[in-house]
């Protein structure tokens, strides 16, 4: 393995060139985004194999969005991932996991790399499923995928490296109504308990960061202990997970490898900006990346509503990387339409959390103009200023060519204002067909 002058030791010595398209797109310059990498309060996952569109994550960033795709042994479609992949990426979406448990996984996975973002992927699973059994994954077997994910051009791994010993120990000391709901951390637990053995990436972690440093792979810190519903909220095995990533991300820092956390699953409303503030304390404000934090459990088939909801108060108070959640979770392998609508509910709540931490907050000029084109109720503004117009305008035109929206009518209360005031722009009305 050569050793890799990584962006974290590139940034130590000054900004790279390739950093300044990033810099203008965040809003912030070089010598800012080039200390917050420096800082590991930043990353920018980029695997040198391949060249793709940057995506900065983390403190004084926008607020990016993840969306999982993937085969499972039930329905294993390439074709569909693919159509899934495009559709997210239309919608919004800044980054790509791979979760493919079925098919051809190295050849599904080359087809997802071909697009122009950053990928990720969980190589637990292909471990998994080359042995039989999460049992008979070795230490030699697991790298050896790892290896292979870096190779082909992987920006970002999610590793269960906290998922050790002592979380088992924490889980077994105080039960959980739901156990482990993380395929990641499921399958670290099985190995663990099958083979006595601890969890090599936690027991072989600077093996694991001198790999990773190899090919400048973003480490993600995944959350295997996380609760997987509100009940299981405030158990130990979590929070003795959260203490061993603080850790772990101290030392892939030290060793110039990218990091982010994940977590923190299911919890009530109230107990999601505490959970988030403490996991940035213990990694030193290493970006965060969540699924939801969903706030409710009963709400199958609305969960992307859910996980906005959850996912918008987590910004507020730091989070930096949201994971998609479509409308099948809990429930079925999504298809398109739910690739489509829940991208665009977390590229919404994303928004939303950039209304409260980005420079600006919710004077930046889009919301500015959207109120001002609404005063003058002009219909085209307000379809190109939307996030997603053509839905808006799809809404709004079903009932015919209207100078203010049917709800109101005649009755319309900015018209009447307007006309009072003498304020608005007058022909602006009568567009939107």
């Amino acid at each position: 393995m050569f050793l890799m002058d990584t962006l974290i030791r590139r940034c130590c010595r000054g900004a790279p060139e390739e950093l300044a398209a990033v810099a203008l797109a965040e809003g912030t310059d070089p010598a800012e985004l080039t200390r917050g990498i420096a800082g590991g309060r930043i990353v920018i996952p980029a695997n040198p194999v391949r060249n793709h569109r940057l995506c900065a994550i983390g403190g004084g960033c926008q607020v990016k969005v993840n969306v999982n795709i993937g085969t499972s042994g039930t329905r294993c479609d390439p074709a569909l991932e693919e159509e899934k992949a495009q559709a997210a990426l239309e919608n919004g979406a800044d980054a790509l996991m791979d979760l493919s448990t079925g098919g051809d996984l190295v050849a599904i996975r080359k087809k997802i790399l071909a697009f122009d973002t950053t990928v990720g992927t969980v190589p637990v699973y292909e471990a998994v499923r080359r042995a039989g059994n999460a049992g008979d994954v070795d230490a030699d077997l697991l790298f050896k995928v790892i290896r292979e994910h870096c190779e082909q051009g992987v920006d970002f791994l999610t590793l269960h490296c906290g998922v050790n010993r002592q979380a088992l120990a924490a889980l077994r000391a105080d039960p959980r109504l739901m156990g482990i709901v993380s395929r990641g951390g499921s399958f670290h637990c099985a190995m663990m308990m099958q083979r006595d053995e601890e969890n090599p990436l936690y027991a072989e972690y600077d093996y694991l960061l001198e790999m990773l440093a190899g090919y400048d792979v973003t480490i993600s810190l995944g959350d295997g202990m996380r609760p997987g519903c509100l009940q299981d909220a405030e158990k130990l095995a979590k929070s003795v997970e959260y203490v061993t990533l603080g850790t772990l991300a101290k030392r892939a820092h030290a060793a110039g490898v990218q990091r982010m956390i994940e977590g923190p699953g299911h919890m009530p409303l109230d107990q999601v900006g505490y959970n988030v503030r403490m996991i940035k304390e213990i990694t030193d404000h290493a970006p965060l990346y969540l699924l939801g934090p969903l706030v409710t459990d009963i709400a199958p088939g609305y969960d992307h509503v859910v996980a906005a909801i959850g996912g918008s108060v987590a910004c507020l108070n730091g989070a930096d990387f949201l994971c998609m959640v479509s409308p099948s979770e809990h429930l079925a392998l999504p298809d398109v339409a739910d690739i489509i609508e829940g991208t665009r509910i977390a590229k919404i709540a994303a928004h939303v959390g950039d209304t409260v931490r980005r420079p600006g907050g919710y004077r930046m000029e889009r919301e500015v103009q959207m109120a001002e084109a609404r005063h003058n109720l002009d219909w085209d503004e307000q379809f190109r200023l939307a996030l997603y117009g053509d839905h808006a305008k799809k809404i709004h035109c079903r009932d015919g060519d209207m100078e203010t929206c049917s709800m109101c009518g005649d009755l319309c209360a900015v018209k009447m204002v307007n006309e009072l005031f003498g304020t608005g722009e007058k022909g602006k009305g009568k567009k939107g067909k």
